[in-house]
């Protein structure tokens, strides 16, 4: 990626130049990933279908609830191992994915504790904003400011490992004054993200069409539509991280520069 401080435009962009990078790595995880969690969910699914004889209300929840947590454990797993594949070939050195998930299981606590915080605070914000019709526009910019505060704390945990508390304290340190301008990328990869759940969801009910309305058709074709979304999405999301935190560092410490040693 350059070494000069990035504009918004590229910040946009050179997360898909690193994911490109990688692209071989990237789609094997995340369809592993993906093919792994679809699997869960139909076999839960299933499962409460036969507890509760075939119940259609139990189904459907159990489809909903089970595509939520494997999506929660499918983001964790892409987080960190996209992260550090990320940074690794950001400093010329790139891993394949044992590599990756090798890495991934050295940081695995502080990125729990992480992944658990920034879905208590997604939830908290919606919930809080939700309460009144009125304040509900309020949950997109507030919810990117607060992201935007931590939106390097994986980077740093990779990069630096260091814990969770002072990854936080590190991504504050770096993104203080640009919250707002990271805010808004994070809001723009969100309408991105949007923009493609609309016709990637509608292929299941267009193939619906032909293999008729029957329940596990749909389940599976939907579950794995939303997982393949959430795949996408989390790479990306991932990549900009990185970019991110380099290009911070870049304008903040001079990461970019090197000093010869002396002779």
């Amino acid at each position: 990626m350059p070494i000069r401080p990035l504009t918004f435009r590229e910040r946009l962009d050179v997360p898909f130049a690193l994911i490109q990078a990688n692209i071989t790595t990237l789609a094997g995880l995340s369809l592993a990933g993906l093919f792994i969690a679809e699997t869960i969910v139909v076999v839960l699914t299933a499962s409460l279908s036969g507890l509760t004889d075939g119940s259609d209300t139990a189904t459907w929840w159990g489809a909903i609830g089970s595509t939520a947590v494997c999506a929660w454990l499918l983001r964790y797993a892409l987080r960190g191992t996209t992260v550090a594949i990320g940074l690794a070939t950001v400093s010329g050195h790139r891993v394949g994915w044992r590599a990756a998930l090798g890495r991934l299981r050295d940081r695995a606590l502080p990125l729990l504790v992480f992944q658990l915080l920034f879905t208590l605070v997604g939830l908290g914000v919606i919930v809080v904003s939700c309460v009144l019709i009125i304040t509900a526009p309020a949950a997109l910019p507030w919810l990117g400011w607060l992201r935007a505060k931590r939106f390097v704390a994986v980077p740093a945990i990779f990069a630096e490992r260091i814990g969770h508390a002072p990854a936080v304290h590190r991504a504050k340190l770096l993104a203080a004054g640009s919250e707002w301008s990271m805010a808004g990328l994070w809001m723009a990869q969100r309408a991105l993200f949007a923009l493609l759940a609309v016709p990637l969801l509608g292929i299941p009910l267009f193939l619906v069409d032909f293999t008729g309305t029957h329940r596990w058709p749909v389940i599976v074709l939907v579950t794995s539509a939303v997982l393949l979304l959430i795949a996408f999405g989390e790479v990306v999301e991932a990549s900009s991280r990185v970019v991110s935190y380099v290009d911070l560092r870049c304008r903040r410490e001079g990461l970019d520069i090197r000093i010869p040693e002396a002779r």
